[in-house]
């Protein structure tokens, strides 16, 4: 399982230093650039929330099979693109496959598990393995891109089929699905695909200046599709998302900061990566290189970072992470067009600690106090959480970076890009600092009853 979550980080993060061979090899701009990473957020956030539920009601080890072989299939079809719009496709499928495989991985991990000290020490280890493949990636992304771009797509073909077959005989569900007394509910699954894909959709649009009107539409189609799946799930008998896990005030504050402190890393690692090698010209090495040192939390976030939770709990590790994470952005702010590593190294470090105390504790809190059989659901409430972050945090740095470019230098439009991640980073640290005082539980989740007694009640 953790070599899964290990394929997904690595494979975002090598990607993402790549994007600037890609732009030079296939002619895109700054806009379609960042849309090769949005469109695998698109896919992931549109179906992160099915993939959730599909693991519950389907099974946990189906699901994760079956799309970690999807996931196989198309990176290895974005290694032979030739044209923007066919890694684009390749991008969104494997976003897809990637939304129905990482709930089913963390629902697998916490099942096997029991709550407490144990559940708290193998979070930690996945986290901290998510977040090494990421760090990891960087190196291995800049390695094989001074090959060729196309290995990036390459190479995690050859890790899944590794991670594939020895999953197939030593991962295990430990409980059988509990399929849906009255069905599955192809009418909330549709519409929360419809709006989840349109809101993520709006939200990527928001980076193209002639692209407002089309933003707008999105989000007015995706919350009507929103309000119609909330009515759908409460008169279903067998409801795609029980809303009244939404209840727990706790639940919503660990979504939305993982949404704002995740967003705020990618739009600075876009950024970095920009500035690093067309600002600067460095190779894709001494980028990944450069962010290595990010990668301390492989190590700190299995062996310390439990024992901090169990000792002050989720909420306040979390929001040291946090408070670390801004102080990071901020320390880049003033960056300049001659800057010495020695003055990026603070910045690195800091986000090194950051990941160190939040991506552990964000796992942790997602499924604390949830039915197990919810687990698949609350993974999704979280990844889709992540993947919102993600699709605003580039568009948001997108946005600026090009409206201050069209008046400005490169550096001018950077710095003011730069600032998004501040201020995410900032409002992530006050959402859980709301929390420190209030314990929020998440609503309880009553056993499951007759179709008859559901739709009567």
């Amino acid at each position: 399982m953790c070599g899964a979550i290990f394929l997904e980080g690595i494979d975002v993060a090598m990607l993402n230093v790549a994007l600037p061979l890609i732009r030079a090899d296939m002619g895109l701009s700054t806009g379609m650039l960042s849309g090769v990473v949005s469109a695998y957020v698109l896919g992931y956030g549109g179906f992160m929330l099915l993939g959730g539920r599909a693991a519950d009601l389907l099974g946990r080890r189906r699901m994760f099979l079956l799309w970690l072989t999807v996931f196989l299939v198309f990176s290895g079809l974005g290694g032979f693109a030739t044209e923007g719009w066919m890694l684009l496709v390749a991008r969104f499928v494997t976003g897809v496959a990637a939304a129905f495989m990482a709930p089913a991985g963390l629902a697998l991990v916490t099942g096997n598990f029991p709550e407490g000290p144990q559940r708290v020490k193998a979070l930690g280890v996945y986290a901290a393995t998510a977040a090494g493949g990421f760090s990891l990636g960087l190196v291995a992304g800049g390695l094989l891109a001074s090959l060729g771009w196309r290995w990036v797509f390459f190479a995690p073909v050859i890790l899944s089929a590794v991670i594939l077959a020895a999953a197939v005989p030593l991962v295990r569900d430990p409980g059988a699905p509990r399929g849906p007394a009255g069905g599955f509910d192809l009418a909330g699954a549709a519409s929360i695909t419809g709006a989840m894909l349109l809101l993520v959709y709006g939200v990527v649009n928001l980076e193209h200046p002639g692209g407002r009107a089309g933003a707008a539409g999105a989000f007015a189609a995706g919350l009507a599709l929103l309000a119609a799946f909330v009515v759908i799930e409460r008169r279903s008998a067998s409801p795609l998302v029980r809303l009244g896990i939404l209840r727990s005030g706790s639940l919503v504050r660990v979504n939305l900061a993982a949404s704002l402190f995740i967003g705020s890393f990618a739009g600075f690692q876009f950024l970095v990566t920009l500035y690093l090698q067309e600002l600067r010209g460095w190779s894709t090495l001494q980028t990944g290189l450069a962010m290595l040192v990010v990668g301390i939390d492989t190590v700190l976030a299995p062996t310390v970072t439990p024992r901090l939770v169990n000792r002050f709990g989720n909420a306040r590790v979390l929001l040291g992470g946090l408070v670390l994470a801004v102080l990071a952005y901020a320390l880049f702010l003033p960056v300049g067009a001659d800057w010495a590593y020695t003055a990026m190294l603070p910045t690195m470090l800091l986000l090194g600690l950051a990941f160190s105390l939040a991506y552990g504790p964000l796992t942790m809190a997602a499924t604390e106090g949830v039915a197990e059989h919810e687990h698949g659901l609350a993974g999704g409430l979280l990844y889709t959480a992540i993947q919102f972050g993600t699709a605003l945090g580039l568009s948001a740095v997108t946005a600026v970076n090009v409206a201050v470019l069209g008046g400005g230098s490169g550096l001018q439009a950077l710095r003011s890009a730069l600032i998004v991640p501040v201020a995410a980073a900032a409002l992530g640290a006050i959402v859980i600092a709301s929390g420190l005082r209030t314990r929020g539980t998440v609503d309880p989740v009553p056993p499951a009853e007759p179709a008859s007694v559901n739709a009567s009640a």
